[in-house]
């Protein structure tokens, strides 16, 4: 449920909760807690957006594009998945971690310095990266700015079994000039299609998934996605993003802490 009321609230970052859940709370395989938490983040970022949907912050045809784009990524990241020995995984997984942690730290303070001096404020349109005019203008820094960045997420979506919002919305804020609203609303279909793609690359690659598990997982997380969409719209999102930041960094540290000796 916590996951998915941070997904459904923030739009990201929420997912990478799931693989440390399921290896050390409920003992699942590295690979199988990877290839489980595909599915388990696939369906619920899908959830938690029909609210997001229903009050217009879902842009489908961008959200689309985007998710397509990083399909060749995460299947690349898939296969690599399982070259890699579980203690490594996981150690990567600690550090993916407390990276996205710092992410959100900083993107805060950009924030608030922003406010502070009366900028622009984050997330708002800054114009799309083609234009439909009697010639076709293309801002292709920002074109290629977008396709790199939803390989990336492609890419972490395969190898990790994370959804990638942490790198989805400021994408989508940034590269399409989505207000924030609308980037988490449209990161969720993102994930969705990433999260998809991925898995059907890891299907019949010898993994074996606990079905129940998955299944009551999924539901919890499900009703915690639909609670979060709620919650976006009462309660600041700088606490909630300060509540989480602080969970990730604990999180990532135990990952850490168990996963760094059996390297040596």
């Amino acid at each position: 449920m916590l996951i998915g009321l941070s997904l459904g609230a923030l739009g990201g970052g929420g997912s990478i909760l799931t693989v440390p859940a399921l290896v050390y709370l409920l003992g699942q395989d590295p690979r199988a807690a990877t290839t489980g938490s595909l599915l388990i983040v696939g369906v619920t970022a899908l959830a938690g957006m029909a609210a997001h949907y229903r009050a217009g912050r879902v842009r489908v045809a961008q959200g689309v594009v985007f998710g397509v784009l990083g399909i060749a990524g995460a299947y690349l990241g898939s296969r690599l998945s399982t070259t890699v020995p579980p203690a490594v995984l996981l150690a990567a997984f600690s550090v993916l971690m407390l990276v996205v942690a710092a992410m959100m730290v900083f993107r805060r303070r950009a924030q608030l310095r922003a406010a502070a001096v009366g900028e622009v404020e984050a997330g708002s349109p800054v114009g799309p990266v083609l234009q439909v005019r009697p010639t076709l203008v293309c801002d292709c820094p920002r074109v290629v700015k977008v396709v790199v960045t939803a390989s990336a997420v492609g890419l972490l979506t395969g190898f990790f079994g994370v959804g990638g919002g942490f790198v989805v919305v400021p994408a989508l804020v940034l590269a399409l000039g989505f207000t924030m609203p609308v980037a988490v609303g449209t990161s969720l279909l993102v994930i969705a299609i990433n999260s998809t793609s991925a898995l059907l690359s890891r299907i019949g690659h010898g993994v074996h998934l606990d079905w129940t598990l998955i299944g009551v997982f999924t539901l919890a997380a499900i009703i915690g996605s639909l609670l979060g969409g709620r919650l976006a719209t009462r309660v600041r999102p700088e606490r909630l993003t300060s509540a989480f930041t602080m969970l990730l960094v604990v999180v990532a540290l135990y990952t850490a802490a168990r996963s760094f000796p059996q390297l040596v």
